[in-house]
């Protein structure tokens, strides 16, 4: 653990660990040069970011780009805070027929947001890196 004035980074398995533990992200997509960050609720499923949606941007932009995909949290009763961002491509696998993408739409991808979220995305981890530190007291 790193002391209160350093920021750890984080090995790759510590990253998908923390992927793993949590089911709020944010992904980070282009939309018309700009960057545009929507929440959304998935499962980390080997090296796949899973999430539905309705559509939308989300749908209509991201598939076979580049994007960004972040999940963090912030412990005050440990006293520590901890980020993971990963690199990836997204993909529409609402209706593939490939072995990995008739499993991960089994996956129990819950949304909290209101409404029907008939796709299926995945987001396919290029890149990941994290970095861990000490609140200050």
């Amino acid at each position: 653990m790193a002391s209160r004035s350093e920021v750890e980074d984080l090995s790759r398995e510590e990253c998908e660990r923390l992927l793993a533990s949590q089911n709020l992200g944010r992904i980070a997509i282009i939309v018309d040069g700009r960057p545009q960050i929507f929440p959304v609720n998935y499962v980390l499923e080997n090296e796949v970011v899973v999430f539905r949606t309705s559509w939308g941007l989300k749908l209509e932009r991201s598939p076979l780009t580049p994007v960004a995909f972040e999940t963090d949290m912030v412990d005050t009763v440990a006293g520590e805070a901890w980020s993971v961002v990963l690199e990836g491509t997204a993909q529409d696998i609402t209706e593939a027929i490939d072995t990995r993408s008739v499993s991960l739409r089994h996956l129990a991808v819950d949304p909290a947001a209101p409404g029907d979220r008939p796709y299926w995305m995945g987001v396919y981890v290029r890149e990941v890196s994290g970095r861990r530190f000490r609140l200050p007291r």
